[in-house]
Order: structure tokens, then C-alpha cells, then sequence
């Protein structure tokens, strides 16, 4: 009942979050002993009754139908993202019948692009963001993924715990926010990830700002943004990103970062670039190893 009862959770956390106004229902003129809109409003919005939703909040029906999950999405105000995770969360009820999860594997092909691509930062991500590869530069902008230990070559675990990610990131609360988002989306495809719930456990223990952006239940699947950088060697810059989910592992992401040509962030990306010349951290003999369940793993070359 584990993910069922998450099931739920998300309900009521999507519920909270609404105003009378926001579902065009009139307001009240006293307070309301909680936020957001009451389980009965929800339940007429969504034409069910509110014993039957009352029972999907409490995690007691996980066989609903589509054209009710549609309703209860509409009610809530969800958006894509948001509608996607909940179905994740009920299709992935039964967590034990699950097969257990492959060990996350880098193509050598995949690879050399990133080393073909050196003129602009480029990471890989896994699943919970485990950093599986990257370039040069993607490590020299961000940090030396390839030298930390293997259980800590995670983009969000950096975000959160490094205090260099904060003085990093302009806008490091948007985006650290974000992760989190991105991080719930995964543990909601794969809930019997046991390094994830330890990512997550971890994250809760040493972080205020993770405890209350992952208590919100906030969902975040970013194809594409804006980062604002204040880099120690290379100053302010304003780099693109794009998503490319990988067709033959849609459970890997390759993340590339550019700027706009001419602008003076191109140029200090070049900068950059030149001053690691000589080092050797992101080439693909260098990049990060494969850590499952375990003992770290290097990808066949």
C-alpha cells in the first residue's frame, strides 16, 4: 500500500493548494480551518461522490477509471506533468511485481558524441540524476563529477548539500526547486528504486529546503530553460538547456547547455574552455562510474 497511500498524498496535496476562486466556486466569508478547497468541492467538480474520493485520498481504491482520473485532473487544476505522475503513482501501486531495475549503462557511442560536442557543456543523466557521463566542459562549468565517490555523482544530491551550488546558481532556490520536482517524477516510475529512497532519506535529513519542496509534492519534468550562472573563474553567464530523452533508455537524459552565439556568456564559455586545456576531468576515459544498488560498476568502452 505503499505507493497507493503516495497516491493519496498527492491528492491532498494538489487539493491544498486550490482556492474557491481558482475552481471558480464562490468564497467564503470566514477562514477555513485548512487550506484549499474541501474534499466535497473537489468530489462535485470531479462529478464523483466524496465517499469515493475520500476513499482515493485515503489510498483505499486504486482501480479507478480513466475518464474518472481525467475528472478528478480536471478538478484539481493539474497540468500535464502533474496528471502524468499521479497515473504513475497508481499504475506503480503494486511495487513487488515490479522486475528490479537494470544497472545504468553509458553507449560508447554516446560518449564520443559528448567528446564531439566539447565546445558546449553536455551532461547524461539517470535515473534520480545520477551524472553518468559528461564532457570536459559540462564538469568544468559545474563541478568534477568523475572525482567524487560514486554514491555522490548526483545532480541533485550537488544542488542541495553543495554550498558552491548555492554561490553558483543565481537563481539557485528556482532551480535547486525544480530538481526536487524532477526527482519526485522518478521515484514515481520507479518506487522500488532502493537508491533513490536513500537519495531522498538523505536529502530530507540534512536539507530544510528539500524537506519542504518534497512534503509539497511539487512534480517538475523541464524539457527545456534558462540557467543564470555566476561562475568563480568566468563570471555571469546565461546559458540554454535542452532535455533529449535518449529513444533506446527513456530513463536517460542528455542535458546539453549553450549560449547565445556572440554573447559575451559564448565567449566565456571559450574562456572556460581554454583554461582547462591542460586538465583531463570529462574527457570519456575519465567520466563517472556506474553506480547500482552497490558496488560502482565502469561502463564497457
Amino acid at each position: 500500500m505503499g505507493q497507493s497511500a503516495e497516491f493519496g498524498k498527492f491528492l491532498k496535496a494538489m487539493r491544498s493548494r486550490l482556492k474557491p476562486e481558482d475552481a471558480g466556486l464562490p468564497g467564503t466569508s470566514g477562514a477555513r480551518r485548512v487550506p484549499g478547497l474541501r474534499r466535497e468541492e473537489i468530489a462535485r467538480l470531479a462529478d464523483v461522490s466524496t465517499d469515493y474520493y475520500t476513499r482515493l485520498e485515503q489510498g483505499r481504491n486504486i482501480h479507478p477509471s480513466r475518464a474518472v482520473l481525467d475528472s478528478v485532473a480536471r478538478a484539481l487544476r493539474l497540468d500535464s506533468s502533474e496528471q502524468a505522475h499521479m497515473m504513475d503513482l497508481l499504475e506503480n501501486c503494486a511495487e513487488s511485481q515490479r522486475p528490479p531495475l537494470q544497472a545504468q549503462g553509458v553507449r560508447p557511442a554516446l560518449r564520443q558524441l559528448l567528446g564531439a560536442v566539447g565546445d558546449v557543456p553536455a551532461l547524461v543523466l539517470g535515473r534520480r540524476s545520477d551524472v553518468l557521463a559528461g564532457n570536459r566542459l559540462a564538469f568544468l562549468l559545474f563541478a568534477d563529477f568523475p572525482a567524487m565517490p560514486a554514491g555522490e555523482r548526483n545532480l541533485t544530491r550537488w544542488l542541495m548539500l553543495e554550498p558552491f551550488a548555492r554561490e553558483l546558481f543565481r537563481d539557485w532556490k528556482a532551480v535547486a526547486a525544480e530538481a526536487v520536482g524532477a526527482l519526485r517524477v522518478d521515484v514515481g516510475r520507479h518506487p522500488n528504486d532502493a537508491q533513490a529512497n536513500q537519495l531522498v532519506g538523505e536529502l530530507a535529513v540534512h536539507s530544510e529546503h528539500f524537506r519542504q519542496w518534497w512534503a509539497g509534492h511539487r512534480v517538475a519534468a523541464p524539457s527545456a530553460g534558462i540557467l543564470r550562472l555566476r561562475h568563480p573563474v568566468v563570471g555571469d553567464l546565461e546559458l540554454n538547456f535542452e532535455n533529449l530523452v535518449l529513444p533506446d533508455d527513456p530513463d536517460q537524459v542528455l542535458r546539453v547547455f549553450s549560449a547565445k552565439p556572440g554573447s559575451p556568456s559564448a565567449d566565456s564559455l571559450t574562456l572556460l574552455g581554454s583554461f582547462g586545456a591542460g586538465e583531463t576531468l570529462g574527457t570519456p576515459d575519465t567520466a563517472p562510474s556506474i553506480v547500482t544498488g552497490g558496488e560502482p560498476q565502469t561502463p564497457a568502452k
